[in-house]
Protein backbone atom coordinates (compact mmCIF):
# COMPACT_ATOMS: atom_id res chain seq x y z
CA UNK A 1 0.00 0.00 0.00
CA UNK A 2 1.49 3.40 -0.72
CA UNK A 3 2.06 6.12 2.10
CA UNK A 4 0.06 8.63 0.60
CA UNK A 5 -2.74 9.89 3.84
CA UNK A 6 -5.78 9.19 3.27
CA UNK A 7 -8.45 8.72 5.77
CA UNK A 8 -8.58 5.85 6.31
CA UNK A 9 -7.40 2.99 9.06
CA UNK A 10 -3.63 1.71 9.35
CA UNK A 11 -3.67 -1.31 10.45
CA UNK A 12 -0.76 -4.05 10.42
CA UNK A 13 -1.34 -7.73 9.78
CA UNK A 14 -0.61 -10.90 8.92
CA UNK A 15 0.68 -12.68 6.21
CA UNK A 16 -0.56 -16.07 4.44
CA UNK A 17 2.82 -17.07 2.74
CA UNK A 18 3.37 -20.05 0.72
CA UNK A 19 6.98 -20.71 -0.94
CA UNK A 20 7.52 -24.08 -3.24
CA UNK A 21 10.76 -25.26 -2.46
CA UNK A 22 13.27 -24.89 -5.69
CA UNK A 23 14.30 -28.87 -5.44
CA UNK A 24 12.54 -32.08 -4.74
CA UNK A 25 12.79 -33.11 -0.61
CA UNK A 26 12.25 -37.30 -1.41
CA UNK A 27 12.43 -38.40 2.14
CA UNK A 28 12.47 -35.77 4.69
CA UNK A 29 10.77 -32.34 4.64
CA UNK A 30 13.09 -29.68 6.24
CA UNK A 31 11.22 -27.60 8.88
CA UNK A 32 10.30 -24.12 7.32
CA UNK A 33 9.67 -20.66 9.13
CA UNK A 34 8.06 -17.81 7.31
CA UNK A 35 7.76 -14.06 8.06
CA UNK A 36 5.25 -11.61 6.03
CA UNK A 37 5.50 -7.89 7.41
CA UNK A 38 4.98 -4.68 6.66
CA UNK A 39 8.50 -3.39 6.06
CA UNK A 40 11.99 -4.69 5.68
CA UNK A 41 12.85 -3.70 9.46
CA UNK A 42 10.56 -5.56 10.82
CA UNK A 43 10.69 -8.84 8.47
CA UNK A 44 14.69 -8.72 9.07
CA UNK A 45 14.65 -8.66 12.96
CA UNK A 46 11.55 -11.27 13.20
CA UNK A 47 13.50 -13.49 11.13
CA UNK A 48 16.91 -12.92 13.06
CA UNK A 49 14.67 -14.15 16.83
CA UNK A 50 13.48 -17.20 15.16
CA UNK A 51 17.27 -18.10 13.79
CA UNK A 52 18.27 -17.08 17.41
CA UNK A 53 15.92 -20.23 18.62
CA UNK A 54 12.39 -17.90 19.33
CA UNK A 55 9.09 -18.99 18.73
CA UNK A 56 6.52 -16.67 16.39
CA UNK A 57 5.48 -14.83 19.84
CA UNK A 58 9.01 -13.23 20.52
CA UNK A 59 9.12 -12.92 16.47
CA UNK A 60 5.97 -11.08 17.11
CA UNK A 61 6.66 -8.85 19.95
CA UNK A 62 10.26 -7.99 18.60
CA UNK A 63 8.62 -7.03 15.37
CA UNK A 64 6.00 -4.85 17.42
CA UNK A 65 8.42 -2.74 18.55
CA UNK A 66 10.61 -2.50 15.50
CA UNK A 67 7.10 -0.93 13.37
CA UNK A 68 6.41 1.43 16.38
CA UNK A 69 10.44 2.97 14.87
CA UNK A 70 10.06 2.66 11.25
CA UNK A 71 6.37 2.37 10.31
CA UNK A 72 5.21 5.77 12.07
CA UNK A 73 1.94 5.76 10.38
CA UNK A 74 0.59 2.35 11.98
CA UNK A 75 3.26 0.46 14.30
CA UNK A 76 2.92 2.03 17.46
CA UNK A 77 3.46 1.84 20.95
CA UNK A 78 0.67 4.32 21.67
CA UNK A 79 -2.17 2.49 19.92
CA UNK A 80 -3.39 -1.36 19.91
CA UNK A 81 -5.01 -4.15 18.40
CA UNK A 82 -5.15 -8.22 18.28
CA UNK A 83 -2.87 -10.70 18.53
CA UNK A 84 -4.41 -13.98 17.53
CA UNK A 85 -1.53 -17.37 18.32
CA UNK A 86 -1.55 -21.08 17.68
CA UNK A 87 1.45 -22.58 19.82
CA UNK A 88 1.92 -26.13 20.75
CA UNK A 89 -1.62 -27.25 19.23
CA UNK A 90 -3.81 -24.38 21.52
CA UNK A 91 -4.96 -21.04 20.70
CA UNK A 92 -4.79 -17.86 22.55
CA UNK A 93 -6.25 -14.39 21.47
CA UNK A 94 -4.36 -11.23 23.11
CA UNK A 95 -6.64 -8.15 22.85
CA UNK A 96 -4.31 -5.37 23.71
CA UNK A 97 -6.77 -2.79 22.02
CA UNK A 98 -7.11 1.09 23.40
CA UNK A 99 -9.67 2.03 26.52
CA UNK A 100 -11.86 5.01 26.73
CA UNK A 101 -10.17 7.26 29.89
CA UNK A 102 -11.58 7.53 32.80
CA UNK A 103 -13.57 10.84 32.11
CA UNK A 104 -14.69 10.04 28.80
CA UNK A 105 -18.45 10.30 28.27
CA UNK A 106 -21.28 9.36 25.65
CA UNK A 107 -21.64 12.79 24.52
CA UNK A 108 -18.09 14.26 24.75
CA UNK A 109 -17.94 14.83 20.65
CA UNK A 110 -21.17 16.90 20.36
CA UNK A 111 -21.73 20.61 20.23
CA UNK A 112 -24.58 22.21 22.53
CA UNK A 113 -27.11 21.05 19.86
CA UNK A 114 -26.23 17.32 19.89
CA UNK A 115 -24.17 17.70 16.79
CA UNK A 116 -20.87 15.59 16.32
CA UNK A 117 -18.21 18.05 16.16
CA UNK A 118 -16.08 17.78 13.23
CA UNK A 119 -12.47 16.24 12.88
CA UNK A 120 -12.78 16.62 17.38
CA UNK A 121 -12.55 12.40 17.56
CA UNK A 122 -9.78 12.36 14.28
CA UNK A 123 -7.17 14.59 15.06
CA UNK A 124 -5.88 16.03 18.25
CA UNK A 125 -5.51 15.83 21.74
CA UNK A 126 -9.02 14.56 22.68
CA UNK A 127 -8.68 11.80 19.76
CA UNK A 128 -6.74 9.20 21.81
CA UNK A 129 -7.73 6.32 23.75
CA UNK A 130 -5.89 4.43 26.41
CA UNK A 131 -2.81 2.75 24.99
CA UNK A 132 -2.69 -1.00 24.83
CA UNK A 133 0.17 -1.86 22.52
CA UNK A 134 3.22 -2.02 25.52
CA UNK A 135 0.81 -4.10 27.49
CA UNK A 136 -0.40 -6.36 25.31
CA UNK A 137 3.33 -7.59 24.23
CA UNK A 138 4.06 -8.10 27.74
CA UNK A 139 1.11 -10.13 28.30
CA UNK A 140 1.97 -12.19 25.08
CA UNK A 141 5.38 -12.63 26.73
CA UNK A 142 4.22 -13.64 29.93
CA UNK A 143 2.25 -16.42 28.67
CA UNK A 144 3.69 -17.77 25.70
CA UNK A 145 8.09 -16.07 25.16
CA UNK A 146 10.89 -17.90 25.23
CA UNK A 147 13.58 -15.12 24.52
CA UNK A 148 14.30 -12.54 27.45
CA UNK A 149 12.44 -9.60 26.71
CA UNK A 150 15.26 -7.04 26.92
CA UNK A 151 16.57 -8.50 23.50
CA UNK A 152 13.31 -8.51 21.90
CA UNK A 153 12.70 -4.93 22.82
CA UNK A 154 16.43 -3.97 21.69
CA UNK A 155 16.26 -4.08 18.15
CA UNK A 156 13.62 -1.32 18.46
CA UNK A 157 15.69 0.67 20.43
CA UNK A 158 18.62 0.71 17.99
CA UNK A 159 17.22 1.78 15.01
CA UNK A 160 15.39 4.78 17.08
CA UNK A 161 18.79 5.71 18.58
CA UNK A 162 20.97 5.29 15.91
CA UNK A 163 18.53 5.96 12.90
CA UNK A 164 16.78 3.64 10.02
CA UNK A 165 17.23 4.82 5.92
CA UNK A 166 13.75 5.88 5.48
CA UNK A 167 12.06 4.71 2.32
CA UNK A 168 10.89 6.58 0.25
CA UNK A 169 7.03 5.63 -0.08
CA UNK A 170 7.54 6.51 3.95
CA UNK A 171 8.81 10.05 2.75
CA UNK A 172 6.35 10.38 0.46
CA UNK A 173 3.52 9.72 2.91
CA UNK A 174 4.80 12.03 5.79
CA UNK A 175 5.09 14.52 3.16
CA UNK A 176 1.39 14.29 1.62
CA UNK A 177 0.63 13.98 5.40
CA UNK A 178 2.26 17.30 6.96
CA UNK A 179 0.74 18.86 4.01
CA UNK A 180 -2.93 17.68 4.00
CA UNK A 181 -2.62 19.08 8.00
CA UNK A 182 -1.94 22.39 6.96
CA UNK A 183 -4.44 22.58 4.34
CA UNK A 184 -6.66 21.85 6.71
CA UNK A 185 -5.65 23.95 9.00
CA UNK A 186 -5.47 21.13 11.90
CA UNK A 187 -3.37 22.44 14.64
CA UNK A 188 -1.11 19.24 15.85
CA UNK A 189 2.60 18.93 16.57
CA UNK A 190 3.29 16.27 13.90
CA UNK A 191 5.12 18.66 11.63
CA UNK A 192 7.75 19.27 14.38
CA UNK A 193 8.83 15.84 14.79
CA UNK A 194 9.03 14.74 11.53
CA UNK A 195 9.52 16.98 8.59
CA UNK A 196 13.19 16.22 8.99
CA UNK A 197 12.20 13.08 7.65
CA UNK A 198 13.90 12.68 4.29
CA UNK A 199 14.02 9.28 1.78
CA UNK A 200 16.93 7.29 1.38
CA UNK A 201 18.21 9.44 4.72
CA UNK A 202 18.90 8.15 8.07
CA UNK A 203 16.27 9.38 10.21
CA UNK A 204 17.00 9.25 14.30
CA UNK A 205 14.51 9.26 16.99
CA UNK A 206 16.01 10.32 20.11
CA UNK A 207 13.00 10.80 22.42
CA UNK A 208 11.51 7.71 21.73
CA UNK A 209 14.59 5.75 22.13
CA UNK A 210 14.63 6.92 25.70
CA UNK A 211 10.84 5.49 25.92
CA UNK A 212 11.71 1.98 24.56
CA UNK A 213 14.60 2.22 26.74
CA UNK A 214 12.16 2.43 29.43
CA UNK A 215 10.32 -0.40 28.45
CA UNK A 216 13.39 -2.44 27.25
CA UNK A 217 14.59 -2.07 31.14
CA UNK A 218 10.97 -2.17 33.18
CA UNK A 219 8.86 -3.94 30.95
CA UNK A 220 5.02 -2.98 31.00
CA UNK A 221 5.80 -0.74 34.07
CA UNK A 222 8.25 1.04 31.91
CA UNK A 223 5.37 2.66 29.95
CA UNK A 224 2.03 2.60 31.91
CA UNK A 225 4.07 3.65 35.40
CA UNK A 226 7.30 6.29 36.87
CA UNK A 227 8.85 8.44 33.96
CA UNK A 228 6.89 7.58 30.91
CA UNK A 229 3.52 7.82 32.62
CA UNK A 230 4.22 11.46 33.91
CA UNK A 231 5.40 12.83 30.79
CA UNK A 232 1.96 11.69 29.32
CA UNK A 233 0.24 13.01 31.86
CA UNK A 234 1.82 16.50 32.06
CA UNK A 235 1.54 16.33 28.34
CA UNK A 236 -1.91 16.20 28.49
CA UNK A 237 -3.04 18.75 31.28
CA UNK A 238 -0.69 21.37 29.11
CA UNK A 239 -3.02 20.23 26.11
CA UNK A 240 -6.41 19.53 27.92
CA UNK A 241 -6.26 16.14 27.64
CA UNK A 242 -7.68 13.56 29.36
CA UNK A 243 -5.40 10.95 29.71
CA UNK A 244 -4.10 10.77 33.68
CA UNK A 245 -1.94 8.02 35.36
CA UNK A 246 -4.66 6.45 36.89
CA UNK A 247 -6.10 5.56 33.48
CA UNK A 248 -2.92 4.59 32.44
CA UNK A 249 -1.62 2.15 35.45
CA UNK A 250 -5.11 1.00 35.32
CA UNK A 251 -5.07 -0.73 31.79
CA UNK A 252 -5.18 -4.45 31.19
CA UNK A 253 -4.28 -6.17 28.48
CA UNK A 254 -6.81 -9.43 27.95
CA UNK A 255 -6.12 -12.73 27.05
CA UNK A 256 -9.97 -14.03 25.55
CA UNK A 257 -11.47 -17.46 23.44
CA UNK A 258 -10.87 -16.89 20.06
CA UNK A 259 -13.78 -17.63 17.55
CA UNK A 260 -13.57 -21.33 16.30
CA UNK A 261 -15.90 -22.52 13.21
CA UNK A 262 -15.73 -25.61 10.66
CA UNK A 263 -16.06 -23.90 7.31
CA UNK A 264 -15.41 -26.09 4.11
CA UNK A 265 -13.07 -28.55 5.81
CA UNK A 266 -10.90 -26.30 7.74
CA UNK A 267 -11.09 -24.88 11.07
CA UNK A 268 -11.34 -20.72 11.13
CA UNK A 269 -9.73 -19.34 13.99
CA UNK A 270 -10.39 -15.60 14.29
CA UNK A 271 -11.06 -12.67 16.57
CA UNK A 272 -13.65 -12.30 19.03
CA UNK A 273 -15.31 -9.30 20.09
CA UNK A 274 -14.30 -6.64 20.37
CA UNK A 275 -13.62 -7.20 16.95
CA UNK A 276 -16.42 -7.15 14.61
CA UNK A 277 -14.29 -9.19 11.88
CA UNK A 278 -14.22 -12.46 13.58
CA UNK A 279 -18.33 -12.72 13.22
CA UNK A 280 -18.52 -10.70 9.94
CA UNK A 281 -16.14 -13.16 8.33
CA UNK A 282 -17.55 -16.62 9.46
CA UNK A 283 -21.24 -15.13 8.14
CA UNK A 284 -19.73 -14.00 5.51
CA UNK A 285 -17.63 -17.58 4.20
CA UNK A 286 -20.65 -19.72 5.36
CA UNK A 287 -23.33 -17.15 3.68
CA UNK A 288 -21.30 -17.93 0.59
CA UNK A 289 -21.05 -21.95 1.66
CA UNK A 290 -25.00 -21.74 1.78
CA UNK A 291 -25.61 -19.96 -1.71
CA UNK A 292 -22.93 -21.79 -3.62
CA UNK A 293 -25.03 -24.71 -2.90
CA UNK A 294 -27.86 -23.30 -5.34
CA UNK A 295 -25.57 -21.22 -7.51
CA UNK A 296 -21.89 -21.40 -8.80
CA UNK A 297 -20.50 -18.36 -9.79
CA UNK A 298 -16.97 -17.21 -11.60
CA UNK A 299 -14.30 -15.17 -9.63
CA UNK A 300 -14.86 -11.49 -9.50
CA UNK A 301 -17.75 -11.75 -12.15
CA UNK A 302 -20.52 -9.39 -11.86
CA UNK A 303 -22.27 -12.00 -10.08
CA UNK A 304 -19.70 -13.05 -7.63
CA UNK A 305 -19.10 -9.10 -6.70
CA UNK A 306 -23.22 -8.72 -6.43
CA UNK A 307 -23.90 -11.91 -3.67
CA UNK A 308 -20.51 -10.64 -1.84
CA UNK A 309 -21.93 -7.32 -1.37
CA UNK A 310 -25.58 -8.48 -0.78
CA UNK A 311 -24.15 -10.47 1.86
CA UNK A 312 -21.78 -7.67 3.13
CA UNK A 313 -25.04 -5.41 3.75
CA UNK A 314 -26.42 -7.75 5.85
CA UNK A 315 -22.94 -8.26 7.73
CA UNK A 316 -23.00 -4.72 8.39
CA UNK A 317 -26.28 -4.53 9.60
CA UNK A 318 -25.85 -6.70 12.11
CA UNK A 319 -22.44 -5.21 12.94
CA UNK A 320 -23.60 -1.67 13.84
CA UNK A 321 -26.64 -3.12 15.81
CA UNK A 322 -24.77 -5.93 18.28
CA UNK A 323 -21.71 -5.86 18.07
CA UNK A 324 -19.01 -4.15 21.06
CA UNK A 325 -17.14 -4.65 24.06
CA UNK A 326 -17.87 -7.61 25.32
CA UNK A 327 -16.94 -6.56 28.95
CA UNK A 328 -20.33 -3.96 28.89
CA UNK A 329 -22.40 -5.49 25.79
CA UNK A 330 -24.17 -9.09 25.42
CA UNK A 331 -22.59 -9.95 22.03
CA UNK A 332 -24.66 -12.32 20.68
CA UNK A 333 -21.77 -14.32 19.17
CA UNK A 334 -23.65 -17.53 18.67
CA UNK A 335 -26.92 -16.13 17.31
CA UNK A 336 -24.77 -14.23 14.58
CA UNK A 337 -23.60 -17.43 12.88
CA UNK A 338 -25.59 -20.15 13.55
CA UNK A 339 -26.53 -21.82 10.14
CA UNK A 340 -29.99 -21.64 10.74
CA UNK A 341 -30.08 -18.42 11.09
CA UNK A 342 -28.35 -16.88 8.57
CA UNK A 343 -30.13 -19.08 5.60
CA UNK A 344 -32.71 -16.71 6.75
CA UNK A 345 -30.51 -13.48 6.81
CA UNK A 346 -29.62 -14.65 2.89
CA UNK A 347 -33.38 -15.72 1.94
CA UNK A 348 -33.86 -12.82 0.26
CA UNK A 349 -30.80 -12.41 -2.19
CA UNK A 350 -31.42 -12.24 -5.58
CA UNK A 351 -28.14 -12.67 -7.92
CA UNK A 352 -29.85 -10.03 -10.57
CA UNK A 353 -31.05 -7.13 -8.52
CA UNK A 354 -29.91 -5.04 -5.55
CA UNK A 355 -32.04 -5.02 -2.48
CA UNK A 356 -32.81 -2.09 -1.07
CA UNK A 357 -30.30 -0.44 1.48
CA UNK A 358 -32.61 1.45 3.88
CA UNK A 359 -34.93 -2.08 4.09
CA UNK A 360 -31.83 -3.96 5.42
CA UNK A 361 -32.44 -4.12 9.08
CA UNK A 362 -30.39 -6.24 12.03
CA UNK A 363 -31.71 -9.98 11.56
CA UNK A 364 -32.20 -10.97 15.39
CA UNK A 365 -35.36 -10.15 16.96
CA UNK A 366 -33.61 -9.06 20.07
CA UNK A 367 -7.51 3.38 10.18
CA UNK A 368 -7.54 2.70 7.16
CA UNK A 369 -4.29 2.61 8.11
CA UNK A 370 -3.11 0.12 10.23
CA UNK A 371 -0.55 -2.81 9.63
CA UNK A 372 -0.92 -6.27 9.78
CA UNK A 373 2.25 -9.43 9.75
CA UNK A 374 1.95 -13.21 9.86
CA UNK A 375 4.29 -15.53 11.29
CA UNK A 376 5.10 -19.14 11.16
CA UNK A 377 8.31 -21.01 13.44
CA UNK A 378 9.72 -24.16 12.25
CA UNK A 379 7.49 -25.64 15.02
CA UNK A 380 4.46 -25.07 13.81
CA UNK A 381 3.40 -22.09 15.88
CA UNK A 382 1.51 -19.47 14.12
CA UNK A 383 1.08 -15.51 15.25
CA UNK A 384 -1.61 -13.08 13.17
CA UNK A 385 -0.67 -9.81 14.57
CA UNK A 386 -2.86 -7.08 13.96
CA UNK A 387 -2.07 -3.19 15.42
CA UNK A 388 -3.15 0.42 14.69
CA UNK A 389 -3.23 3.86 15.67
CA UNK A 390 -6.17 4.21 13.51
CA UNK A 391 -5.80 7.02 10.58
CA UNK A 392 -2.59 7.19 9.19
CA UNK A 393 -0.25 8.78 11.69
CA UNK A 394 -2.96 8.51 14.61
CA UNK A 395 -4.30 11.68 16.08
CA UNK A 396 -0.96 13.79 14.29
CA UNK A 397 -0.17 14.61 18.12
CA UNK A 398 3.64 13.42 19.15
CA UNK A 399 3.68 12.95 22.95
CA UNK A 400 6.64 15.61 23.90
CA UNK A 401 9.13 14.82 25.46
CA UNK A 402 8.12 10.95 24.68
CA UNK A 403 8.77 10.56 21.03
CA UNK A 404 5.77 8.53 20.28
CA UNK A 405 2.59 9.07 18.10
CA UNK A 406 -1.13 9.20 19.85
CA UNK A 407 -3.54 7.16 18.42
CA UNK A 408 -7.09 8.40 17.39
CA UNK A 409 -9.27 5.33 18.40
CA UNK A 410 -11.78 7.15 20.24
CA UNK A 411 -13.26 8.01 16.63
CA UNK A 412 -14.23 3.81 16.47
CA UNK A 413 -16.86 4.88 18.90
CA UNK A 414 -20.11 5.55 18.35
CA UNK A 415 -19.99 9.35 18.93
CA UNK A 416 -23.83 9.37 17.82
CA UNK A 417 -26.64 6.83 16.78
CA UNK A 418 -26.98 7.19 12.82
CA UNK A 419 -24.26 9.12 12.35
CA UNK A 420 -21.00 7.51 10.24
CA UNK A 421 -17.54 7.43 11.43
CA UNK A 422 -14.56 8.26 9.35
CA UNK A 423 -15.00 4.80 8.01
CA UNK A 424 -18.80 4.94 6.84
CA UNK A 425 -19.41 2.53 9.41
CA UNK A 426 -22.52 3.28 11.80
CA UNK A 427 -23.17 2.36 15.13
CA UNK A 428 -25.85 2.75 18.42
CA UNK A 429 -26.09 1.73 22.04
CA UNK A 430 -23.77 -1.13 21.61
CA UNK A 431 -20.61 0.71 20.58
CA UNK A 432 -20.96 4.08 22.48
CA UNK A 433 -18.64 5.48 24.53
CA UNK A 434 -18.40 4.62 28.15
CA UNK A 435 -15.05 4.87 30.69
CA UNK A 436 -12.19 2.09 30.73
CA UNK A 437 -14.79 0.41 27.22
CA UNK A 438 -12.88 -0.66 24.45
CA UNK A 439 -14.07 0.67 21.03
CA UNK A 440 -14.97 -1.91 18.38
CA UNK A 441 -12.88 -3.11 15.69
CA UNK A 442 -12.26 -4.36 12.49
CA UNK A 443 -9.31 -5.95 12.74
CA UNK A 444 -9.39 -9.55 12.44
CA UNK A 445 -6.21 -12.06 12.28
CA UNK A 446 -6.65 -14.88 11.34
CA UNK A 447 -5.37 -18.47 11.10
CA UNK A 448 -6.94 -21.65 8.99
CA UNK A 449 -6.27 -25.13 10.55
CA UNK A 450 -6.48 -28.33 9.40
CA UNK A 451 -6.20 -31.46 11.78
CA UNK A 452 -5.00 -28.49 14.26
CA UNK A 453 -2.07 -28.14 11.50
CA UNK A 454 -1.45 -24.55 10.76
CA UNK A 455 -2.74 -23.87 7.16
CA UNK A 456 -2.88 -19.79 6.58
CA UNK A 457 -2.32 -16.89 8.61
CA UNK A 458 -3.92 -13.95 7.15
CA UNK A 459 -4.95 -9.89 7.59
CA UNK A 460 -4.81 -6.56 6.72
CA UNK A 461 -5.05 -3.52 7.03
CA UNK A 462 -8.21 -0.81 6.11
CA UNK A 463 -10.68 0.15 8.21
CA UNK A 464 -14.24 -1.80 7.65
CA UNK A 465 -12.29 -2.86 4.21
CA UNK A 466 -10.31 -5.16 6.60
CA UNK A 467 -13.17 -7.68 6.47
CA UNK A 468 -13.47 -7.71 2.73
CA UNK A 469 -9.68 -8.79 3.16
CA UNK A 470 -9.90 -11.21 5.49
CA UNK A 471 -12.56 -12.88 3.84
CA UNK A 472 -11.72 -12.89 0.41
CA UNK A 473 -7.83 -14.05 0.85
CA UNK A 474 -9.09 -17.23 1.89
CA UNK A 475 -11.78 -17.77 -0.65
CA UNK A 476 -9.15 -17.02 -2.75
CA UNK A 477 -6.51 -19.58 -1.21
CA UNK A 478 -8.73 -22.31 -0.57
CA UNK A 479 -11.63 -22.12 -2.93
CA UNK A 480 -9.88 -20.79 -5.83
CA UNK A 481 -6.50 -21.97 -5.24
CA UNK A 482 -4.25 -19.42 -5.46
CA UNK A 483 -0.91 -19.04 -4.38
CA UNK A 484 0.31 -16.61 -1.31
CA UNK A 485 1.39 -13.73 -4.34
CA UNK A 486 -2.13 -14.44 -5.93
CA UNK A 487 -4.17 -13.89 -2.79
CA UNK A 488 -2.25 -10.30 -1.87
CA UNK A 489 -1.87 -8.90 -5.32
CA UNK A 490 -5.52 -10.31 -6.89
CA UNK A 491 -8.10 -7.43 -6.86
CA UNK A 492 -10.57 -7.45 -4.10
CA UNK A 493 -13.50 -5.35 -3.43
CA UNK A 494 -15.80 -4.33 -0.69
CA UNK A 495 -19.24 -3.48 0.45
CA UNK A 496 -20.46 -2.20 3.81
CA UNK A 497 -24.09 -1.87 3.59
CA UNK A 498 -23.94 2.25 3.69
CA UNK A 499 -22.96 4.60 1.37
CA UNK A 500 -25.71 3.44 -0.78
CA UNK A 501 -25.01 0.83 -3.24
CA UNK A 502 -21.47 1.63 -3.40
CA UNK A 503 -18.57 -0.69 -4.24
CA UNK A 504 -14.50 -0.22 -3.59
CA UNK A 505 -12.59 -2.03 -5.82
CA UNK A 506 -8.98 -2.28 -6.45
CA UNK A 507 -7.46 -1.31 -10.44
CA UNK A 508 -7.45 -4.48 -12.12
CA UNK A 509 -11.33 -5.62 -12.06
CA UNK A 510 -12.17 -6.45 -15.56
CA UNK A 511 -13.67 -3.77 -17.15
CA UNK A 512 -16.77 -5.55 -18.27
CA UNK A 513 -17.38 -6.50 -14.92
CA UNK A 514 -17.52 -2.89 -13.85
CA UNK A 515 -19.95 -1.93 -16.32
CA UNK A 516 -22.32 -4.86 -15.57
CA UNK A 517 -22.36 -3.69 -12.12
CA UNK A 518 -22.57 -0.09 -12.58
CA UNK A 519 -25.97 -1.56 -15.12
CA UNK A 520 -27.43 -3.23 -12.09
CA UNK A 521 -27.54 -0.19 -10.27
CA UNK A 522 -23.88 0.01 -8.12
CA UNK A 523 -21.43 2.93 -8.20
CA UNK A 524 -17.81 1.69 -8.22
CA UNK A 525 -15.50 3.65 -6.16
CA UNK A 526 -12.29 2.20 -7.58
CA UNK A 527 -9.04 2.99 -4.83
CA UNK A 528 -6.67 0.66 -3.35
CA UNK A 529 -7.39 -0.70 0.28
CA UNK A 530 -5.31 -3.11 2.12
CA UNK A 531 -1.77 -4.36 2.83
CA UNK A 532 -1.84 -8.07 3.18
CA UNK A 533 0.94 -10.22 4.55
CA UNK A 534 0.24 -13.80 3.82
CA UNK A 535 1.38 -17.12 4.63
CA UNK A 536 0.27 -20.35 3.10
CA UNK A 537 1.01 -24.02 4.25
CA UNK A 538 0.42 -26.56 1.79
CA UNK A 539 1.52 -29.88 2.04
CA UNK A 540 4.42 -29.03 4.49
CA UNK A 541 6.08 -26.48 2.23
CA UNK A 542 5.36 -22.63 3.15
CA UNK A 543 4.71 -19.71 0.75
CA UNK A 544 4.84 -16.13 1.82
CA UNK A 545 3.79 -12.88 0.19
CA UNK A 546 3.57 -9.07 0.76
CA UNK A 547 1.41 -7.10 -1.12
CA UNK A 548 3.19 -5.30 -3.65
CA UNK A 549 2.10 -1.75 -3.44
CA UNK A 550 3.48 -1.49 -0.07
CA UNK A 551 6.78 -1.74 1.26
CA UNK A 552 6.03 -5.17 2.85
CA UNK A 553 8.63 -7.93 3.05
CA UNK A 554 8.29 -11.65 3.16
CA UNK A 555 10.76 -14.52 3.73
CA UNK A 556 10.15 -18.59 3.81
CA UNK A 557 13.33 -20.03 5.41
Amino acid sequence: MGLFFSPTKLVITSVLVFQFSAFHVAAKQVAQSAVAMPDSYSADTAKNILELGGNAVDAAIAAQFVLAVTLPEAGNIGGGGFMLIQKDGKSDFIDYRETAPSDAHRDMYLDEQGNVIPNRSIYGIHASGVPGSVAGMWLAHKKHGTVEWKKLVQPAVTLAEQGFVVPPKLAQGVSNYISYLNEQKIDVNFEKYFAGLKANEKFTQPELAKTLKRIRDDGQAGFYEGETANIIEKFMRKHGGIITKADLKNYTAKSRTPLKASWNGYEVLTSPPPSSGGIAILQWLKMYELQKLHNEVAHNSSSYVHLLSEIGKRVFADRAEYLGDPDFFDVPVNALINEIYLKKRMADISLTAISTTEKIKPGLKESEQTTHFSIVDKMGNAVANTTTINLGFGSGVVVEGAGFILNDEMDDFSAKPGVMNAFGALGGKANEIQPHKRMLSSMTPTILLKDNTVKMVTGSPGGTTIISSVYQSILNAIEFNMSADQVVNVPRFHHQLWPKNVIRVHEGLNDAVKVELQKMGYTIDERHFGDMHVIINKDGELDAASENSGRGKSIVF
